[in-house]
């Protein structure tokens, strides 16, 4: 059975998997490329409904995605008692470099996730909350 996209998904996923960024799950990477690719704003209800899964699914995702700083909570200024899910700078590197790995590239011009270290390996000081309360 040949399929040619199915072969060039099974590349990329080979180049991420080599280029030492984190293994996110499917779930956690379909939830990160929603909020990237839809308007927002995103709340965790509208997340699990679009994705159909229950709330405390996503809160789970993003709780992952929040530690690696690729998305971000936010109180709604004029409602605080909406929380917003929201796109990082972090986040939008990562993504980048999929697409790289999509197109066929192996991820040098990024440097391999040279200018992030691992959760594990980052400074107690670099790492921000996954949600913070303003």
């Amino acid at each position: 059975m040949s399929n040619t996209s199915l072969t060039a998904w099974m590349r990329a996923l080979i180049r991420y998997v080599r280029s030492g960024e984190p293994d996110l799950t499917n779930r956690q990477m379909a939830l990160l490329m929603l909020v990237y690719e839809t308007p927002g704003p995103h709340t965790v209800r509208g997340l699990a409904a679009t994705l159909g899964v229950s709330k405390p699914v996503v809160t789970r995702a993003l709780n992952t995605l929040g530690a690696l700083g690729y998305l971000r909570r936010e109180r709604d200024q004029d409602d605080r008692r909406n929380v917003f899910v929201v796109r990082t700078s972090d986040g939008a590197k990562f993504l980048e470099g999929f697409q790289h790995y999509l197109a066929g590239s192996d991820g040098a011009e990024r440097g391999k996730g040279a200018e992030r270290p691992a959760i594990g390996q980052q400074r107690v000081s670099d790492r921000q909350p996954a949600f913070a309360h303003r």
